[in-house]
């Protein structure tokens, strides 16, 4: 039994599992670092990007929801309040 766990680590380590295996994945790594720059770098002529009078418009718009959403929950907190702090307590004889 002993026997078959040392010869399974041995077979492991010689199949190219252990350092060298990790020293071939960075290599082809950092060998693969040029043509990955290369397909960004042609994505990014690809792109479209937005005009001055889009972002400007896409701006507006961002503030404004996020004030409308802001106004939202600032309803339901003052709803939440006055129902959970002020009602309840008293129906249950507080204050």
């Amino acid at each position: 039994m002993a026997v078959d766990v040392v010869q399974s680590r041995g077979g492991a380590a010689g199949t190219g599992g252990g350092i060298s295996g990790l020293g071939a994945r960075i290599s082809a790594y950092v060998q693969g670092l040029p043509t990955a720059y290369r397909n960004v770098m042609a994505e990014m002529r690809r792109v479209t990007w937005p005009g001055r009078e889009e972002i400007r418009k896409l701006s507006i718009g961002v503030i404004l929801l996020s004030l409308g959403i802001g106004a939202i929950i600032w309803i339901i907190d003052t709803v939440l309040q006055t129902v959970l702090v002020r009602w309840i307590p008293l129906l249950f004889g507080g204050r």
